[in-house]
């Protein structure tokens, strides 16, 4: 079993920065066996997205939405990823979800972190 804990969600105003952090828990066993990290985010009323994926080997994916804004870094030795968001706008607005799985998935989702951007 892993368990994520996000943290630095806010509220900041458009055009500024934020870093997203989540730290990975769990049996060494199963955290070793994570491939893909990343993170999702929801707004109010729509559906859950990907935003950005790090495989272990550091292969990345992004919404295009965030493509030139938005990087996810991982650190394997920390057992955490991160994604550091620049030019942010209020679109962006929303819950921000870790996620990790095995293969296909996500197997595991965090809490949650709240992140407002203001106009």
């Amino acid at each position: 079993q892993v368990q994520l804990v996000e943290s630095g969600g806010g509220l900041v105003q458009a055009g500024g920065s934020l870093r997203l952090s989540c730290a990975a828990s769990g049996t060494s066993g199963s955290i070793f066996r994570l491939n893909a990290m990343g993170w999702y985010r929801q707004a109010p009323g729509e559906q859950r997205e990907l935003v950005a994926a790090i495989t272990r080997d550091g292969s990345t994916n992004y919404a295009d939405s965030v493509k030139g804004r938005f990087t996810i870094s991982r650190d394997n030795a920390k057992n955490t990823v991160y994604l550091r968001m620049n030019s942010l706008k209020p679109e962006d607005t929303a819950v921000y979800y870790c996620a990790a799985s095995y293969t296909y998935g996500p197997d595991y989702w965090g809490q949650g972190t709240q992140v407002t951007v203001s106009s």
